[in-house]
């Protein structure tokens, strides 16, 4: 009778154990999906700021065309992109964009000086300050996500429910890890 109390205990923990290794990839999934939920916020208040921003370089550097249609091109490419990879790249190519917006404006001291770019510039640093720490919060969270469904015993566990690592949100390039200037 002894070999069965203990069979029963062993699986009995090996229960226990799975409901709350299953119970913290949940969590960890749901995490994940909300730091995305974030980073998605920031992204989209930063991209709502480009219009304007075009708007405003256009009314003093109407000739730069193509430099402003590139930006507002890759404001699109970023809005449509679907995984994370896909979407940290298409902000790369944003970000390059918002900076090249920035050298013009270098050639325009009326430009530089106008209340209305000048708070473009505020709002977008604002901006760009919230998407890294976001990021940098739902990387965290994928980091330990990708920890947990990678180590033994849980990545058995993780295996049998069907979880999945998660993506990280990164920029491709060195020039994209920067932030574009926005000196105010």
């Amino acid at each position: 009778m002894s070999g069965l109390v203990f069979v029963s205990i062993f699986f009995a923990l090996l229960l226990v154990f799975a409901i709350w290794q299953y119970n913290k990839l949940v969590g960890l999934r749901q995490l994940g999906k909300n730091a995305w939920s974030d980073v998605d916020v920031y992204l989209k208040r930063r991209a709502e700021l480009i219009p304007n921003l075009v708007a405003t370089v256009k009314g003093y550097a109407g000739y730069e065309q193509a430099t402003l249609e590139r930006v507002v091109q890759a404001r699109n490419t970023a809005a449509s992109a679907g995984t994370p990879a896909q979407r940290a790249s298409a902000e790369g190519a944003l970000t390059q964009g918002i900076a090249g917006i920035f050298a013009i404006a270098e050639a325009y001291p009326d430009l530089k000086a106008s209340e209305s770019f000048l708070e473009l510039q505020r709002n977008l640093a604002a901006s760009e300050q919230s998407i890294a720490e976001a990021r940098q919060y739902y990387n965290a969270v994928v980091r330990d996500n990708n920890t947990l469904i990678e180590s033994f015993p849980s990545g058995v566990f993780a295996s049998i429910f069907g979880f999945r690592p998660m993506e990280f949100f990164e920029v491709e390039t060195a020039s994209e890890r920067e932030a574009p200037s926005a000196k105010v």
